[in-house]
């Protein structure tokens, strides 16, 4: 089988030599790249506002222009490599067109044979630039995930993987997150891949329910020029982008059926086909899914594949919800409201008495995400320090009452906080909701509590007895 380097690789070849142009894009699409030729500033202009390509060769000197204009006036998606071709200028030539964003340049005359070099050295550039872009941008940092005594068992089963994964360092077991929405489970998955032995190499995300079910295929495993209409050139998938490091797969069961039967074939078989493509492409990644649902009952109401669930299903970590970790949500919310205090430059703020007893008296549905969200809204709108969470939905700001609630004397879902309880004010609490349910009457609210009316009195004067 002819060595084909250039396989996939689009290239526009932009120079007003048309003798040249042509045997260039000959020599390429030999090579196995998807070319197409220009001779003009304008048409080169056209070309890139129809097609998209991995690669442009451009001369400096056309007729109807400099060939850095494009450069200057930023034609070029970001996705594009800019090669410039020139005869003249040198070294300062060249030193301009890489200051405009060139990523690199040849000197005419050159061998057609250069060319392939060239391009993959460029290309491999590009995926190690984005690998460490993508890298900075979403790798957790060590403050960035909370782990409480109601995680301690995830904790545990959390390094047990990467104590696996050093161990094997390839072909990593894949792994199931399992949580309701808001969780965490995006987190996780980022932090076994910055902790794992993958942690230099490429962390792709991907939210299935997000996927367009005409596209979904495309995207997750590319597709070849003119597999459908708009396939104006090819395009590497997900699964592809992901080769050599991480795919996390998240709401899983969004996808059909059949999509699932081509997702267990690409992981048992560590391999992809493009959409209107032929030739199978060898992928090494370790994967991680997610859900918020349980998979065996999909699969007995027939909506998740079986087999696809057994592949999946070896290291399977469950998040708890919020709901369960009551005991953790003083110290949690700490935690987040001390990283909001570095994102939004303010210092200080803290949780009152009010608010912590108003976060523990509500089920939180959305999770960490959601109190997440609260503390932010409090953290900007509220003017004191102490935050109070007043806009918590679902909970009356007028009638929340520390650990009280109305039908017993004391909350069940109340959990004592890690940093202390304050019993003088929870004293004052009894007292104020004795006198709500009296209207005022001091007397009576005294006889309820089984004091006189100057203890009373006493404490709502701020002295103690």
């Amino acid at each position: 089988m002819e060595d084909k380097p250039l396989s996939g690789i689009s290239i526009l070849v932009l120079d007003d030599d048309k003798l040249l142009c042509r045997r260039i894009g000959a020599y390429l699409e030999s090579r196995g790249a998807e070319s197409l030729q220009a001779f003009t500033l304008e048409e080169g202009r056209n070309l890139l506002g129809e097609y998209s390509f991995d690669i442009v060769l451009s001369d400096i000197h056309l007729p109807d222009g400099d060939g850095l204009d494009l450069l200057r006036e930023g034609a070029y998606p970001s996705t594009t490599r800019v090669l410039v071709m020139t005869a003249e200028g040198g070294v300062q030539t060249a030193v301009e067109a890489m200051r405009y964003g060139a990523a690199d340049f040849l000197s005419k005359p050159f061998e057609l044979e250069e060319l392939p070099l060239v391009i993959l050295r460029s290309r491999k550039q590009q995926k190690q630039d984005r690998i460490e872009n993508f890298r900075k941008e979403t790798a957790p940092k060590d403050s960035d995930l909370f782990f409480g005594a109601a995680m301690k068992g995830v904790r545990v089963q959390l390094e047990k993987v990467i104590e696996t994964d050093q161990r094997l360092s390839e072909s990593l077991p894949a792994v199931l997150l399992i949580g309701q929405t808001g969780t965490g489970k995006t987190s996780f998955a980022r932090w076994i891949h910055s902790e794992g032995p993958r942690a230099g190499k490429p962390l792709v995300e991907v939210n299935c329910s997000a996927l367009p079910e005409t596209l979904a295929e495309s995207e997750l495993f590319g597709h070849e020029r003119g597999a459908f209409t708009d396939a104006k050139s090819a395009r590497i998938g997900l699964f592809e982008a992901a080769d050599s490091g991480v795919l996390f797969l998240d709401e899983l069961p969004s996808l059909s059926l059949p999509l699932q039967a081509k997702v267990l074939k690409a992981i048992e078989d560590q391999e992809i086909r493009r959409v209107g493509g032929n030739k199978s492409i060898k992928i090494n990644i370790r994967l991680i899914t997610a859900a918020a649902e349980n998979l065996k009952e999909l699969v007995s109401q027939g909506l998740f594949r079986e087999d696809l669930y057994h592949r999946l299903d070896l290291l399977r970590i469950e998040l708890p919800p919020l709901e369960m970790r009551k005991a953790d949500l003083p110290d949690m919310a700490a935690h987040l409201i001390q990283q909001l205090s570095v994102r939004y430059k303010v210092s200080g703020k803290r949780l009152s008495s009010k608010g912590i007893q108003r976060m523990l008296s509500y089920s939180w549905p959305g999770n960490v995400r959601e109190l997440s969200h609260e503390l932010e809204r409090s953290f900007i709108f509220e003017e004191s320090d102490a935050l109070d969470l007043a806009m918590l939905a679902g909970v009356d700001p007028k009638d929340e009452e520390a650990f009280l609630s109305d039908d017993v004397w004391f909350n069940p879902a109340y959990r004592f906080p890690e940093r202390g309880f304050d019993i003088e004010e929870a004293v004052l609490d009894i007292i104020n909701h004795a006198l709500k349910q009296t209207n005022d009457n001091v007397s009576a609210a005294a006889r309820l509590l089984g004091v006189n009316r100057d203890y009373i009195r006493y404490r709502l004067s701020g002295k103690k007895i």
